[in-house]
């Protein structure tokens, strides 16, 4: 297959250019605002210390799942915007079946992630039964489960938390040490003593996955043929409406992943500390990564990255850390704008190839009929 220039400029260009955008943006409010520009993005820009390059590879291994999870929707144009009900639901299911350890070791880690897979399925696969069955848009279902969820799971938590001595906080019983996944230690690397999360491999199977399923076979194919038209997706037999509903189990299934890194490999318990807004951001990181397997990775580590950084920005440069949550706004639409924009030029520049040919060719006929 040859390699298209052009086309892989036009990739490359968008990231580039909505990043640029949102520095410049970023940098006219603190403009505006009279905070210092140049010692906030000294702190951004700065290079990260070893236990910050850990704590960016464990946060954007579990934003990764969390992208995947979202994108599966988005090439189905579905918005699965419940990933964050998903993965609290079954966070709490997987952490209360492990912690009853009804199964020795590696055996009580692996069905605790089936459970986990499971629970966020059904949960996902309530919002592609009321879209399919009543035609309810999946934005407004899934938002109404995450508030659900949120709450349903509070409730639980009442009945299965443990009472751990010296401390308030309310959370599910603690795991053993055999059903906890070993990090992976940098030592050596990096020169910290903190490690990767051991479930770091998890994210890149789901992505290896993920990349082969839409890629290599009948299955994403008419995954993604559905999401871009569905009329053409039915002329060409292909059942839309069990499309939609395995796409959004698929969805679900994923995002009952995202909490697994931290329950087996970092808190060892549910609780009512437990991470929130996972879902969400793993929507920027998707809609950053446009999709793509290794877009995602790539977007995932610059969230972490800067999520990392903006704990310096209130003592080093005197702003508040939430400006990261300004920037990070402002990349997701400058990338869509950007992608718009690229697409656009894109097209027009292919119609005028296509003219040009038209014109060629139009000229060279008579010149051939003449002879």
């Amino acid at each position: 297959m040859k390699f298209d220039v052009r086309k892989a400029g036009f990739a490359v260009a968008a990231p580039v250019l909505a990043i640029a955008v949102a520095l410049v943006l970023t940098s006219l409010i603190l403009l505006v605002a009279h905070d210092p520009v140049v010692a906030v993005w000294q702190v951004l820009f700065k290079m990260p210390l070893p236990r910050q390059m850990v704590a960016i590879l464990n946060e954007a291994t579990v934003l990764y799942l969390s992208a995947v999870a979202v994108a599966i929707g988005f090439k189905m144009n579905l918005f699965n915007i419940g990933v964050d009900g998903q993965y609290r639901v079954a966070s709490f299911a997987a952490a209360v079946f492990a912690g009853a350890h009804f199964l020795p070791g590696w055996l009580n880690i692996l069905v605790s992630i089936v459970i986990a897979m499971v629970t966020g399925a059904i949960w996902a696969g309530l919002a592609g039964l009321l879209k399919l069955g009543r035609g309810v848009s999946e934005v407004i279902s899934t938002i109404m489960l995450n508030y659900i969820a949120t709450y349903l799971v509070a409730y639980l938590l009442k009945g299965a938390a443990v009472k751990v001595e010296g401390s308030n906080a309310t959370g599910t019983r603690i795991l053993a040490a055999d059903s906890r996944v070993p990090g992976i230690n940098l030592q050596n690397l990096l020169g910290t003593s903190r490690e990767v999360y051991g479930l770091i491999f998890l994210s890149i199977i789901v992505g290896f996955l993920y990349w082969f399923v839409l890629s290599k076979t009948r299955f994403g194919f008419d995954l993604r043929a559905t999401g871009q038209s569905q009329a053409a997706a039915i002329a060409s037999g292909v059942n839309v409406k069990r499309m939609v509903l395995t796409s959004m189990i698929l969805s679900g299934a994923i995002a009952g992943l995202v909490g697994m890194p931290l329950l087996f490999g970092q808190d060892y318990t549910y609780g009512d500390t437990v991470q929130a807004g996972l879902g969400f951001a793993g929507m920027s990181v998707a809609l950053l990564g446009r999709n793509h397997p290794v877009g995602m990775a790539f977007s995932a580590l610059l969230w972490g990255y800067l999520n990392q950084l903006s704990n310096g920005l209130q003592i080093s440069a005197g702003v508040s850390d939430k400006l990261v949550l300004i920037i990070q706004g402002i990349i997701v639409l400058s990338v869509v704008i950007a992608y718009e924009a690229m697409r656009r030029i894109s097209q027009r520049m292919e119609q005028r190839k296509v003219a040009r040919e038209l014109a060629a060719a139009a000229t060279v006929a008579p010149e051939a009929v003449a002879a």
